[in-house]
């Protein structure tokens, strides 16, 4: 016997009742999934009973009497048995497989019997295919109450009156026609509604998917590139353009323009510190397109000079990582946006729109600030980058060990787990005799926990010569 139901708690529910009635039974569900292929297998024997929920293939056949199968792999495993022991354990095996298999088809064959009809009729189908499979005997049987959700939302009112006009008996088993078109039309209409949300799915996830081939053709681009200085000084002067533009309209006059601010911007965020307000005083005509050009061409003379030092090879790896870093930083919060989109995209039907060009239009508007994002961090990571000479790096690495060397021992209040205050000291390197002498005098200011570590090597301080030991 197997017996069908449409979710996990209901087979739950049925385990529940036979064991109170002291049945023994096997339950096939998601929390089975190891031994699923031997319980289906086994589902035909005499006597068994199994609960599953959706049965499809299972990759396993319901064998009336059982599955001889393992039965007979263990006995060819066993090295203690001889050739004549095997054969005449294995004769026994399939006598008494015979047996039963004669004894469940005298019997009808595999009795299916579903708690509820499937809200899709392809589950339903599929598990009374299970049985009467090449040529065996079985029968199914499927209960349905009113109160059964697929009933109750599209069925159920109409039905329940056409049962009391009837006068119908508690328990009755119904096989009008009507009611079974009433099923099969709920179930219709539960089958289109999901086959409305995949296709909608699918139309969503077609945006998302134009501009990820985008983004991964880029990838592979990079990737494939031996020289991305063409790219790089495209994204460099666009970059450019757009802050210029900012502060210096095009085919505007000088009054309209915002010199001070695209000074501090270019030495502040860029550094990139140009003169330009003395310029344009000097000059007799100068035009806003005059100004571009000085600070593309400044850009580009202080980017050459970065590359000069470290050489044209080691640079590309360089701006290869960074263009990478960048897609892959932006491109997943890209898609988180369109996630965060989507969720709420189709409350703007209630103003009349529709929400799949709202969709389309927004994703796309979302994809070009990413593409903006992207353009914008690259080119400040490679403008703003210090190429330092092995000297340079090895100055800078003593005068880190020196501030370390200075660092004093500093204490910070800790509550305990009674509440009370209890002030730490952990120091974290030995002091020399000149830190141990800036620690009398006080010259060591006091530091937080959660501030840089005055060591410079821009951890925590709790992390760093805070770090409790």
């Amino acid at each position: 016997m197997l017996v069908g139901t449409s979710s996990i708690e209901n087979s739950e529910i049925i385990d529940e009742l036979l064991q109170r009635e002291g049945l023994p039974h096997e339950v096939l569900n998601a929390k089975q999934h190891a031994r699923e292929a031997d319980i289906i297998a086994q589902a035909g024997r005499p006597k068994a009973i199994t609960i599953a929920t959706n049965m499809a293939g299972r990759g396993t056949d319901i064998v009336l009497g059982g599955s001889l199968e393992k039965a007979l792999a263990a006995l060819e495993a066993d090295e203690s048995l001889d050739a004549a022991a095997r054969e005449q354990q294995v004769a026994a095996l399939r006598a008494a497989w015979q047996k039963d298999h004669d004894f469940v088809v005298a019997q009808g064959g595999l009795r299916i019997i579903a708690t509820e009809r499937h809200e899709s009729r392809r589950i339903d189908n599929q598990l009374r295919g299970r049985s009467g499979r090449q040529g065996d005997p079985g029968s199914s049987r499927f209960y349905l109450s009113l109160d059964d959700a697929l009933m109750r939302i599209f069925a159920g009112e109409r039905v329940k009156s056409i049962m009391e006009r009837l006068k119908m008996p508690e328990g009755e088993a119904i096989e009008a026609g009507i009611v079974t078109r009433s099923i099969e039309s709920a179930q219709r209409k539960v089958e289109a509604r999901n086959f409305d949300m995949r296709k909608q799915l699918l139309e969503y996830d077609d945006v998302s998917n134009d501009q990820r081939k985008v983004i991964y053709q880029q990838r592979n681009e990079i990737l494939d590139a031996q020289d991305l200085s063409a790219q790089i000084a495209g994204l460099r002067e666009s970059s450019f353009t757009d802050l210029v533009r900012r502060h210096v309209p095009a085919e505007s006059v000088e009054e309209q323009w915002d010199l001070p601010a695209l000074e501090k911007a270019l030495a502040e965020e860029w550094q990139l510190p140009l003169q330009l307000q003395a310029e344009v005083a000097a000059a007799s005509a100068i035009d806003d397109d005059d100004v571009l050009a000085k600070v593309v061409q400044a850009a580009n003379a202080a980017f050459d000079a970065k590359v000069a030092q470290v050489g044209g090879a080691q640079f590309t790896q360089f701006e290869r990582i960074v263009l990478l870093q960048a897609i892959d930083s932006h491109w997943r919060e890209h898609l988180a946006s369109l996630d965060y989109l989507r969720q709420g995209i189709h409350l703007r039907g209630y103003a009349q729109k529709q929400p799949k060009q709202e969709y389309k239009r927004e994703a796309f508007e979302l994809f070009g600030q990413m593409l903006d994002g992207v353009k914008a961090e690259v080119t400040k990571t490679l403008m703003t980058v210090q190429v330092q000479s092995g000297e340079q790096y090895g100055e800078a690495a003593e005068q880190m060990e020196n501030r370390a060397e200075r660092i004093a021992n500093v204490t910070y209040p800790a509550p305990t787990e009674t509440g009370e205050v209890e002030v730490t000291a952990e120091p974290r390197a030995s002091l020399t005799a000149a830190g141990a002498a800036a620690l009398a005098a006080g010259e060591m200011p006091r530091v937080g926990r959660n501030d840089p570590c005055p060591c410079g090597s821009g951890l925590k301080f709790k992390n760093c010569h805070g770090k409790l030991s």
